[in-house]
């Protein structure tokens, strides 16, 4: 397996142009492609994307939101974070009602959805089988992390989920921040100060979190009213 890249890049717009050509997870880009090709029935009339897929954002944001990785038939289908499935559905309906997205559904790369003062990323870009993500892995994913965050210097980094906060926590580790010992602990609504970043912690917006009730709509949107609490007033928000 290729070593991880320690590259720095100049834009966000490198980093993308950068994820979409990864090739340092060669299982990954196997079962991805193996998807793909084979797709769903319900989507079989669909060209997928079969790629790393890029973070999707507003690149001005303060606030970066860090999931899990790509769904096998959702970004991965779709080429854009969280988009065409019930995890999607959930998350960009919450940043709605948060004033955070111009629409409530996120279908495919052209429905005309627009996010202001949230940036959207993930601690792997290629979709897992079974969303198991090996440490090689995430290790081979994280430079793209930690120049996102050391481009858009964040004031609020949102984690879904104990995956996206401890990739978080390493990127924040490979920039050279300051942590605490022991490591902060992830948590829903976890509040945890780094100099001028702060991490929140929210369950992550999977369906098994969703179905069951660990998280509601009401706790999510509780995350996302202090993570613009913490902006204000540098998170301007576009008239709805």
């Amino acid at each position: 397996m290729p070593k991880p890249t320690t590259k720095q890049f100049k834009s966000l717009k490198d980093i993308n142009s950068q994820v979409v050509k990864c090739e340092l997870c060669p299982e990954l880009r196997e079962y991805c492609k193996k998807i793909a090709t084979e797709k769903r029935r319900s989507f079989a009339d669909w060209n997928y994307w079969g790629k790393p897929v890029p973070a999707f954002g507003d690149h001005n944001a303060k606030v970066m939101i860090v999931g899990l990785a790509p769904a096998a038939h959702g970004a991965n289908r779709t080429g854009r974070m969280f988009t065409g499935d019930r995890s999607g559905d959930f998350l960009y309906a919450g940043l709605y009602r948060a004033g955070l997205a111009n629409q409530p559904n996120s279908t495919d790369c052209d429905d005309g959805l627009e996010l202001t003062g949230i940036y959207i990323t993930a601690a792997c870009r290629c979709a897992p089988p079974a969303n198991k993500l090996s440490p090689a892995q995430l290790a081979n994913c994280r430079n793209y992390l930690t120049n996102e965050i050391l481009i858009m210097k964040p004031l609020v980094i949102m984690c879904l989920g104990m995956v996206g906060w401890n990739a978080t926590i390493a990127a924040l580790r490979d920039i050279g921040m300051n942590l605490p010992r022991p490591k902060p602990k992830f948590a829903h609504g976890s509040v945890c100060k780094l100099d001028r970043i702060t991490l929140l912690g929210c369950y992550h917006v999977s369906q098994q979190n969703t179905f069951t009730g660990k998280l509601t709509e009401n706790m999510l949107d509780e995350v996302l009213n202090v993570a613009k609490q913490l902006v204000k007033p540098e998170l301007k928000q576009k008239p709805l």
